[in-house]
């Protein structure tokens, strides 16, 4: 199970220790119906009642047979001088050489070069004919073996299918004709409530299969764990080796798959995290197709919409993913979609933020054509894009990199003089001269960053000498007059605050917002 430390939710992909969890969802249907309310006149204050939910007994005996626990082992093969020690060498036919065989035998099994190390997981059975079951990458990973365990105490050698370290998702696989298996299928996550009941079922601290009831405390959380973060937080007790085990609704339907904890101590706090059943049933879907993921792919870099770019681009509302740049040589790589657009919709689904965008992204088919609404320059409008491959990209955001005289992080010997003053920037032409000062890429147009002064507008957003302005208010400047001109004239507009598009020396795109009242 992972374990998240509160200190460090916010930043909890470094904090995650390999501790993962269950879960199940208790059925509306079982939940307890109250008494109809006297009709009266005056409003009526609901009776409390300690009675909870009506029990889930049948329920729980319904989808226990399902959940299995996943018992893997890794042989930590040694060499001599890593922890193994060598028998000594007996003359031939020795009557001790049995004795000191079985010795350093069980002493290097039990010692660095021989260690098996065993883990404890979660999983459910999610096609009984096929023998496929579905756990946690974590509770897998690295394992030389991997053995599943069935509440009535058979065990059986398990297969890997595929693995999504993105999403930790791994397919197993188990010989079906061995036993008869009983299934369990994905539930519709969408549909859940902040509120409603859910069950989770696992092997917490390897006593065995455990029922815990809660309720759904929080949708959509994004925890620092991947890309495609999108939580559903319950309360329902997970613990040590509920990894990999599904979190269930009163219907008995899979609506997540239980992955992390928030614990100072590695028990369960009442905050517990799953992968919702939408985003892991695609994942597991081509993972027993492909043996593999196999995503879909925008090829743009993005960042945040804050109130400030919001506010330049003349927008209500900070809703969407600004791209900072496209990826060359990527889907979009033709001037479909370009830097400084707002992506508000993708294919018919709303990007409410920017981390919305690449999880509709990736659950998209590979080669789907589909509809982008942007905003362009202060004008919405809709373009076509056909998606790449993420997989077949995974290095593309570096291909950009290119090396230069600067890579070493060495102050630049000479500077271009500075033609112009502005928000506290220094600027000057980016001449021959100045592409070799601070070692800027051929490719980089625009005006360079001479120098910047402490305690200023551009100083607060983190600008630095050496950065090249490559747009302002969305209108390319190559000079520092126009950089000038452009801060002017949306000062007399009323602006508070001026879109920068800067590229780094290598030519990275960003966006960044500068006070000019």
């Amino acid at each position: 199970m992972l374990f998240l430390s509160p200190r460090g939710a916010k930043g909890l992909s470094a904090l995650l220790t390999a501790a993962l969890l269950a879960g199940t969802a208790v059925s509306p249907t079982l939940a307890q119906t109250p008494a109809a309310a006297p009709a009266q006149s005056a409003p009526q204050v609901p009776t409390p009642t300690a009675a909870g939910p009506a029990s889930v007994a049948d329920l729980a005996e319904r989808l226990q047979d399902s959940v299995v626990n996943i018992s893997t082992t890794q042989k930590a093969e040694g060499t001599e001088g890593e922890g193994a020690v060598p028998p000594p060498q007996l003359p031939e036919g020795s009557p001790f050489q049995d004795f000191f065989d079985d010795f350093f035998k069980d002493r290097n099994q039990g010692g660095q070069g021989g260690q098996k190390v065993q883990s404890l997981g979660s999983g459910f059975v999610v096609d009984a004919e096929q023998g496929t079951i579905v756990t946690n990458n974590h509770v897998i990973a690295d394992a030389d073996e991997i053995e599943v365990n069935f509440p009535d105490g058979d065990t059986l050698k398990a297969e890997l299918v595929g693995t999504d370290t993105k999403t930790d998702i791994a397919v197993l696989k188990v010989d079906p004709k061995q036993k008869q298996l009983r299934a369990v299928q994905f539930g519709d996550s969408d549909k859940m409530r902040i509120g409603d009941w859910v069950m989770a079922i696992g092997n917490p601290f390897g006593l065995g299969g455990t029922v815990t009831v809660g309720i759904v405390s929080a949708r959509n959380r994004d925890i620092n764990s991947g890309p495609y973060d999108d939580f559903i937080q319950t309360d329902a007790a997970i613990n040590r080796g509920n990894s990999g085990g599904p979190l269930f609704n009163m219907y008995g339907e899979v609506v997540g798959i239980n992955t992390a904890i928030i614990s100072p101590s590695g028990g369960s706090i009442g905050i517990g995290f799953s992968i919702p059943a939408k985003l892991a049933s695609g994942v597991v879907d081509q993972l027993r197709e492909f043996g593999e993921t196999r995503r879909g792919w925008l090829g743009v870099r993005i960042q945040p919409v804050t109130e400030e770019i919001s506010e330049s681009l003349g927008m209500k509302g900070t809703k969407g993913a600004l791209v900072a740049g496209v990826i060359k040589g990527g889907p979009v790589d033709d001037g479909t979609i370009q830097p400084g657009d707002v992506i508000l919709k993708f294919d018919g689904k709303d990007v409410a933020s920017m981390r919305d965008l690449p999880r509709v992204v990736a659950e998209s088919p590979v080669g789907k054509a589909v509809d982008v609404l942007i905003v362009r320059k202060g004008k919405e409008e809709t373009v076509k894009v056909t998606l790449g491959r993420l997989e077949d990209n995974d290095q593309a955001a570096d291909d950009t990199d290119t090396e230069n005289d600067e890579s070493n992080g060495a102050e630049p010997k000479t500077q271009s003089p500075a033609v112009s003053s502005v928000l506290g920037m220094s600027l000057g032409e980016l001449n021959e001269e100045a592409r070799k000062s601070f070692g800027v890429a051929k490719e980089v147009n625009g005006v360079v960053v001479t120098e910047v002064k402490p305690d200023t507008p551009a100083a607060e957003r983190g600008i630095q000498k050496g950065d090249v302005i490559t747009e302002i208010g969305q209108e390319t400047v190559t000079s520092p007059k126009q950089v000038n001109d452009r801060i002017t004239a949306l000062k007399n507009q009323g602006r508070k605050n001026a879109l920068l598009m800067l590229a780094s020396k290598t030519g990275e795109l960003r966006f960044v917002t500068v006070r000019i009242d």
